[in-house]
This record gives structure tokens, C-alpha cells and sequence, in this order.
């Protein structure tokens, strides 16, 4: 129902267009030359719409019509860094504001002085992923340094992730013998000769070189974030 009404709400849009062309092309035949100030206004507003539909039109990807989630990390730099990205949020939520978007803040992490470590965002709207995947990388800020009281010039950067929210789960298949699994012993009392019960796990995957480790504390991955979860289905068995 909302895939219909999607493609309801953008037919009408474009039915409206071809109105508004026609309209204006019929006022116009008629020489009237009273009529020019509100042809030349019209004229413009259609020219702004053909633009936007434009861009949109290059936006084909296989999720650039949909939702997406925005993530926020500070990078090196210290609390300049933090105060970096927190400064990027509030220009993101700017700008979903002006565009229409519904924006949901998942998660946050704050700095001890001032900014966030990190932030995730959820961005609904159309064309949400499409207009924001490009944002995706290391953002960069070259300041004087409002938090060092020698003033001096600070670099700091922050990273933006941007994932589409897919709501159909993908079908992956995993062979077997691209994955080489280690599982390991605690290291305590006896060492890992006397410790008979595995605490932690490393899985790689070979041909993508995605390293999944899990321990009693934390599951990490490390490698091209865009496909680990080809190993994050697997965890739950070799656990």
C-alpha cells in the first residue's frame, strides 16, 4: 500500500505538470500582453519543476526512492572533532526539514565537553537515499579553535555513513569453504591448557577479507561494512 501510493502521489505530480503546460501555453496564445508578468512567473515555476524531475530522473539506483539512515561519527581531533559533528547534524536536519523529510534520531553519543561522538539518524521521505548518498565519507573542518586558548588552527574531520533502509530481507548465500572460523580459550587462571570452554570467535571471509570477532563483551566487524552482514548470519551457528 505504500509502495501504491508512492507511485500514486508522483503520477499526479506529473499530470499536474502537463496541466500547468498546457494552461500556460493556451494563456499565451491568446497575445494578450497584460498577461506577460503572470506567463513570465508561471514560466518559471515550470521550468523549476522540469529541473527538480530532472535530477530525480538520475536518481535509478535500486534504493535512491526510499528511506535511509544517516550516521554521524567524530574522527581525529579531539573535542573539535565531536563539536564538528554535532555542527553536521543540526546541517542535516536543516536541511530534511526544508525538504519535506520525517527525521527520527536513533541514537546518540555525547562528547565529555561539548559535541557528540556519534549519531544515527533515520531520514524518511522519497528520494531520501538517493539525495543523500553522495553526502557519504570524511567531511573535513580547518578552524581557529574555540576550545584551545592559544586559538590556533585545528583540523578535524567526521565521518558520515549513509545506509538505505531496506525493508525486504536479502537472500545471501555463504560458501562454507570461504570462511576460515578460530575460536579460542580464556586466557585465565591455568592458561588455555586447563580452560576446556571457548570464549570468543574470529570468522574470515576470504574472498571480501571481512573479519567478524565475538567475545563475551562485543561483536565487531572488520572490513567493508557495506557487506559484513554475509557474516553476521552465520555468527549465531559458529557460536
Amino acid at each position: 500500500m505504500r509502495e501504491i501510493s508512492t507511485i500514486k502521489e508522483e503520477v499526479e505530480e506529473w499530470q499536474s505538470l502537463r496541466t500547468n503546460i498546457a494552461d500556460t501555453l493556451e494563456f499565451a496564445q491568446l497575445g494578450d500582453e497584460s498577461m506577460i508578468p503572470d506567463l513570465e512567473a508561471e514560466t518559471a515555476l515550470i521550468e523549476k519543476d522540469v529541473a527538480k524531475r530532472e535530477f530525480e530522473a538520475m536518481l535509478s539506483g535500486p534504493y535512491d526512492r526510499g528511506d535511509a539512515l544517516l550516521a554521524i561519527h567524530a574522527g581525529a581531533g579531539g573535542t573539535d572533532s565531536q563539536d564538528w559533528a554535532e555542527m553536521l547534524q543540526r546541517m542535516y536536519l536543516r536541511w530534511t526539514e526544508r525538504k519535506g523529510y520525517q527525521t527520527s534520531i536513533l541514537d546518540t553519543t555525547f562528547g565529555e565537553e561539548a559535541g557528540i561522538k556519534s549519531v544515527t539518524i533515520s531520514v524518511s521521505g522519497r528520494y531520501a537515499f538517493g539525495y543523500l548518498r553522495s553526502e557519504k565519507g570524511v567531511h573535513r573542518l580547518v578552524r581557529l579553535s574555540p576550545f584551545d586558548s592559544a586559538h590556533r588552527r585545528h583540523t578535524s574531520f567526521a565521518m558520515v555513513e549513509i545506509l538505505p533502509q531496506v525493508e525486504e530481507d536479502a537472500q545471501i548465500d555463504i560458501n562454507p569453504d570461504d570462511l576460515r572460523i578460530d575460536v579460542f580459550r580464556s586466557s585465565g587462571a591455568g592458561g588455555q591448557n586447563v580452560q576446556k570452554n571457548a570464549t570468543a570467535i574470529r570468522i574470515t571471509h576470504n574472498p571480501t577479507g571481512i573479519v567478524l570477532t565475538a567475545d563475551n563483551d562485543a561483536c565487531r566487524v572488520v572490513g567493508d561494512s557495506d557487506r559484513s552482514c554475509i557474516l553476521l548470519d552465520i555468527l549465531s551457528a559458529c557460536t
